[in-house]
This record gives structure tokens, sequence and C-alpha cells, in this order.
């Protein structure tokens, strides 16, 4: 009675994906990236140079990028060691899917200008892609302390906390988001998704931690419950009871399936021992008045 993880539903929130895809991650921070550094080239590199990188980052834009990293090597080899350059020539090696390369690039220009946020979210976002977990993590989370309001940034760091099964850090930053652009729909869609993540994480740590626990039982319950499988419920709601008395909702629970298979006498049972338990709760209340109002007869 362990099939805490079994459910369509479970299944479907386990397998949900982050928002953005490392391809199109890659594209946005090209739109939003470049423009940027082109305006930098025109205040640090000599004016020599200047023209170079812009013919660079034109090829960039166009995908031509054997004319781009030509033109970002000639600008560092002639003296034009900028962290924007060797960011650039990072993505140029991002674009080919040299991994490794891109994260050298990047590297260089973290360490020329620490406080560029930029090659923090590319090299998080190409570590991610060779499976560096924690060292992508840790650049995001410089980037996002860097750039807080930069959905970029945290949109990489919630796919990095969701590989490393940080479901918590995955709600963290859609809220996050969510107060940045609170009329972006697929912000709100994510954190349901990321809430609901986090729901099954919870499951199955339970399960793993305690099968024999009550919440455990509870669970299962409830996922057959969601599956019409209403005998294997009552049976794994019994057991959540037996497990530990005192555990709200679960009588409550059992009192419902009774009401609806017509059954008031155990209804009325079932509920009048969760009023023990929270003679507050509401919802008890609630019940019981439609049993009595089916007539089941009193004590």
């Amino acid at each position: 009675m362990n099939d805490v993880t079994q459910s369509p539903i479970l299944n479907r929130m386990i397998t949900l994906r982050g928002a953005c895809a490392y391809a199109l991650a890659t594209l946005a921070m090209l739109g939003g990236l470049l423009p940027a550094r082109a305006a930098l080239a025109q205040q640090e590199l000599p004016a020599r140079l200047q023209e170079v990188f812009m013919k660079g980052v034109e090829a960039q834009k166009a995908g031509e990028l054997d004319a781009a990293e030509k033109a970002f090597r000639r600008v560092l080899r002639e003296g034009g060691e900028a962290a924007f350059v060797y960011n650039n020539l990072g993505i140029v090696y991002q674009q080919r899917g040299d991994q490794a390369r891109a994260i050298e690039q990047f590297q260089r220009a973290i360490r020329l200008d620490p406080k560029y946020a930029a090659p923090r979210i590319l090299l998080g976002a190409s570590l991610l892609a060779t499976g560096r977990i924690p060292e992508a993590t840790r650049s995001l989370e410089k980037a996002v302390k860097l750039q807080p309001g930069e959905p970029l940034a945290r949109l990489q760091l919630a796919k990095a906390y969701e590989r490393g099964n940080n479901f918590a850090g995955v709600v963290e930053q859609y809220h996050a988001l969510r107060e940045i652009a609170p009329q972006e729909p697929e912000y709100a869609y994510q954190l349901g998704n990321a809430y609901l993540r986090l729901a099954a994480w919870c499951y199955q740590e339970i399960a793993r931690i305690n099968p024999r626990s009550a919440r455990a039982y509870q669970a299962t319950a409830e996922t057959y419950r969601m599956r019409g499988r209403t005998d294997i419920a009552i049976r794994a709601f019994q057991r959540a009871a037996a497990a530990d008395p005192r555990l709200p909702e679960i009588h409550l629970a059992l009192a419902e399936i009774y009401f609806e298979q017509g059954e008031p006498d155990a209804a009325r049972q079932e509920i009048e021992q969760e009023l023990e338990i929270v003679p507050e709760s509401a919802n008890a209340m609630a019940l019981k008045k439609k049993i009595e109002a089916a007539g089941a007869p009193g004590p």
C-alpha cells in the first residue's frame, strides 16, 4: 500500500518541465544582451576596434558564427580584452553547442567584471547543458543577486533548482517572476506547476521516510480515491486512522465516502469521530447536517 506516486495526476506533476528550453533561453539572451554590449563597445574599446566588434555583433545576430568568432578573436588579440567581448565569443560557442569553450569564455568575462550578470546567466545555461547542476546553480544564484529584476536569470535558476530537486526554490523563483510581471500568464501557469511538483516531491518523501506513517497511508488513500477505487481508499484511510487516531481529515474523508455510497450510519459514526478531534471543523459540521437531513438515526 505504498503506491503514493502512481496517480496519473502525480505522474503529470513530476514530468512537467520549466518555462524555458535551453535553446529558447539562449535566443532570448541574444536578443536582450547584445545591444547593451554594443553600446559598451563605444565606450570601452579603442576606436580602431569598435568597428570590428560591431561587425562581429551583426554577424552573430545574422547567425554567421564563423565571421562573428573571427571578429571577436581579432578584437581580443589586438588589445580589446573586455568582459563583453569574451561574453559574446562565449555565446558563439554556446550556439554551436561547444559548451566547454563557451564556459571558458564566460568565466573569463566574469573574472574581468565580477558584477556583470550576463555571463553568469549564460555560464549557468552552459553548465546546465553539461549536467554540472551545483555549479550552474551557484552561477545563477549570483546572477539573480546582481540583477534581481532580470526574468531570464530567474527562469534559468528555476530550471537549475528543478534539476537539483529543489522544488521549494522553483516556487520561490516563479513567485518572484510573478511580482516582476504580474500580467504574464506564463509565470502564473509555471508557478502552479511548481506547486504541483513540490507536492509530488513531498508525497515521495513521505513514502521514502516512513511508508507506514499515517500521512503515507492518507496520501495513498487520496490517490486511489481520485482514481475512483474507493474500496482500496477506505482500507488506506482506515490504516491511517490506526497509525494516528488523532489525525484530522481521515474520519471526515471516510464519512464523505460512506455518505456518497448511501451508508449514512457508517458516515455518521465517522463524522462524530472527526468532530471529537476537530470540533471546530466547518466541513465536518456541514457534512453532519447533510447526514442528519438524510435521516440517519442519532445515538
